[in-house]
């Protein structure tokens, strides 16, 4: 049992898509155990994990059923807190959550943590489903001598973010900002606040234990 942060890969994308995010305890089995116990031939790289939603998809002008799918490159998936899992919340999954069972992938974008999980394949090669290869996908500039070199990539590995979502007026005029910043379970070293064209002042961590992949609450009293 561990709790992670589920966050959508959209969220936060615009004022129409916010909220998409929440801390979740998740029981089940670790994936590693059952990859060590089915012993993957040597030269499998990327395991596969295909859920039961299906729709028709257009291939080179032709129709083909696929099934929605994504996959971890084989070290990726052998990691020790990644689970197939049956229960929320101390509850059983709910058919919208991926009943009977789903993948966790503690610091990922949720649209690795596919659900109603039927087949898990290791295979030989990279896999480029369309929602690896096609979308889902990020396109970031990178300046190299000069030039700006474009780089796609799937998403994978959820980003540094945080969002403020409170103030608190006090009777001193004191304006206190609370909010929460989390990634991909590297620990967060410092918050900084700005306010308009201010300078980037640190916030305050709340240090106190709490599990790898949650959020970490701040804090900042703004006069």
């Amino acid at each position: 049992t561990i709790t992670a942060t589920l966050e959508c890969g959209g969220n936060g994308l615009g004022p129409g898509f916010m909220g998409a995010i929440g801390n979740i305890q998740w029981t089940g089995t670790p994936l590693r155990d059952l990859l060590q116990d089915c012993g993957p031939l040597k030269r499998g790289i990327e395991v596969v994990f295909f859920g039961l939603d299906e729709k028709v998809e257009k291939i080179r002008d032709n129709d083909y059923p696929q099934n929605f799918a994504r996959s971890l490159h084989l070290t990726d998936a052998l990691r020790e807190d990644i689970l197939l899992c049956y229960e929320m919340n101390g509850e059983p999954l709910e058919k919208e959550h991926g009943f009977p069972l789903r993948l966790i992938v503690p610091g990922w974008f949720g649209i690795s943590w596919v659900k109603w999980l039927n087949r898990i394949e290791v295979i030989d090669r990279r896999y480029m489903s369309k929602y690896m290869a096609q979308e889902y996908v990020t396109l970031r500039g990178e300046e190299r001598d000069g030039k700006t070199i474009w780089r796609m990539t799937s998403v994978g590995p959820m980003n540094v973010k945080s969002i403020i979502g409170r103030a608190v007026k006090f009777n001193d005029g004191r304006i206190r900002l609370t909010g929460a910043a989390w990634g991909d379970g590297t620990p967060i070293k410092t918050v900084e606040v700005k306010v308009d064209d201010g300078p980037w002042m640190p916030a305050k961590i709340d240090r106190s234990p709490r599990d790898k992949y949650t959020w970490r609450f701040f804090s900042y009293d703004w006069a």
